[in-house]
C-alpha cells in the first residue's frame, strides 16, 4: 500500500468511474486498475463492484474511503504549513456552515479573506449542525460554526454570540401585537426547522409549555417564503431573516416572558494543533460575527431582546441536532 494507489483511490472513488479518474489523473486505465487490485489484495476484501457503466464502492470500499481521504487532506496540509515556513497563512481550509448561518456570515467573510489572507483557499461546506459535528470529528472539516453544541472532548468550541428566537409573521399595520408569550407560543401554530423546535421546547421546559408547530421545514429559504405570502408563521433566530424586518416585509416578535435563544460557537477538533491558516479563518470569522452584531443583525430593531456574547465559562447543554 502506498500513496500512489491510495490518491488513485479516492480519486475513482470520487468520479464514480476509473475511466474518468484515468482521464483526470491522465494515468492509463489498466495502471489504475492494477493499483485497485493491489490494494484489495492487501487488505483481503473488495473494494469496489465493477458496473456495465463506471463503479460503486463495496461497505469496505467506503469504510476504506474515509481513512483514505483524512490521509490525503493531512498531508496537504502538512505539505502547506511547511511552504509557508509560518511566515504568511495560505494553504487550503474547509469551512463548515449551516442554512441559516452560511447566508448570513459568508459574505463578510470572503471579502474579509480576499483583504486579509488571498493566499488560503477556502472550500466551504454546508451542513445541519449535528453533521457539521460529524465533520469536525473525522477531520473532514477544519472549522465550523455550531450551534448549541453538547460537550465534548474531541470537539473544541469557542462561543461566539447568543441570539434570541423570534416569532416571524408577514408585516402589519401599525399598533398590532407587539410581542409574544409562553401562552401565545403554545397556541398559535408557527412553522420552524426540527433543531429550533428542539431547542425552544427544551428551554420552555421550565414553564411547562411547548411549541405549537404547524411543520417542521428544514429549508431556511422555504420558511421565509411561506411568511412573506402570509401563509404561517415562523419560529426562528432574530438574525435569519433580519433583512426582510428592517425592509419591512416581515415583521418580528420577541418571546417577552422567556429567554428563548440560540448560541453560535465555533467549533474545532480538540487534538488538532490548528495549522495558521485555519486560526486566520477562524480570527476572521469571529471578527465577522462580532461586527454584525455591532450593526445590530442579531437584535431586534428598537434593542428588544439584544444578543449577548456568550459566556466563555459555561458550556451549553442544548439539542445537538441543527439545520439553523
Amino acid at each position: 500500500m502506498d500513496l500512489r494507489g491510495i490518491r488513485y483511490f479516492v480519486q475513482i472513488a470520487e468520479l464514480g468511474s476509473i475511466t474518468r479518474a484515468a482521464q483526470h489523473l491522465r494515468v492509463a486505465q489498466p495502471a489504475l486498475s492494477r493499483h485497485i487490485h493491489a490494494l484489495e489484495e492487501e487488505l483481503g476484501v473488495p473494494l469496489l463492484v465493477r458496473l456495465p457503466r463506471g463503479v460503486r464502492l463495496t461497505t469496505a470500499g467506503r469504510q476504506f474511503l474515509d481513512h483514505c481521504q483524512r490521509i490525503v487532506r493531512e498531508l496537504g496540509r502538512a505539505q502547506d504549513e511547511l511552504r509557508s515556513g509560518g511566515a504568511v497563512a495560505q494553504g487550503r481550509v474547509i469551512l463548515g456552515v449551516s442554512p441559516t448561518t452560511g447566508p448570513l456570515l459568508l459574505p463578510g467573510v470572503v471579502e474579509r479573506m480576499r483583504r486579509q489572507c488571498p493566499q488560503i483557499s477556502l472550500k466551504v461546506v454546508d451542513g445541519f449542525s449535528n453533521q457539521l459535528y460529524d465533520w469536525l470529528q473525522a477531520g473532514r472539516a477544519d472549522v465550523a460554526v455550531l450551534t448549541n453544541p453538547v460537550n465534548s472532548r474531541t470537539v473544541k468550541v469557542t462561543p461566539l454570540i447568543s441570539e434570541p428566537v423570534v416569532v416571524y409573521a408577514k408585516s402589519q399595520p401599525r399598533g398590532g401585537k407587539r410581542f409574544f408569550t409562553v401562552a401565545d407560543l403554545a397556541r398559535t401554530p408557527v412553522v420552524s426547522t426540527e433543531a429550533i423546535r428542539l431547542i425552544a421546547d427544551e428551554q420552555l421546559q421550565r414553564y411547562k409549555a411547548r411549541v405549537r408547530v404547524e411543520a417542521e421545514i428544514d429549508s431556511v429559504e422555504a420558511i421565509r417564503r411561506l411568511v412573506l405570502r402570509g401563509t404561517c408563521m415562523a419560529l426562528m433566530p432574530v438574525s435569519t431573516f433580519h433583512e426582510d424586518v428592517t425592509s419591512g416585509k416581515l415583521t418580528a416578535w420577541p418571546i417577552a416572558d422567556a429567554n428563548i435563544h440560540r448560541i453560535l460557537t465555533l467549533g474545532q477538533q480538540a487534538d488538532r494543533r490548528p495549522s495558521a491558516a485555519i486560526d486566520e479563518v477562524a480570527q476572521i470569522m469571529g471578527a465577522e460575527v462580532r461586527a454584525l452584531a455591532e450593526s445590530g443583525v442579531f437584535s431586534l430593531p428598537g434593542g428588544n431582546n439584544v444578543a449577548v456574547r456568550a459566556p466563555r465559562s459555561k458550556k451549553t447543554r442544548h439539542q445537538e441536532k441543527d439545520s439553523a
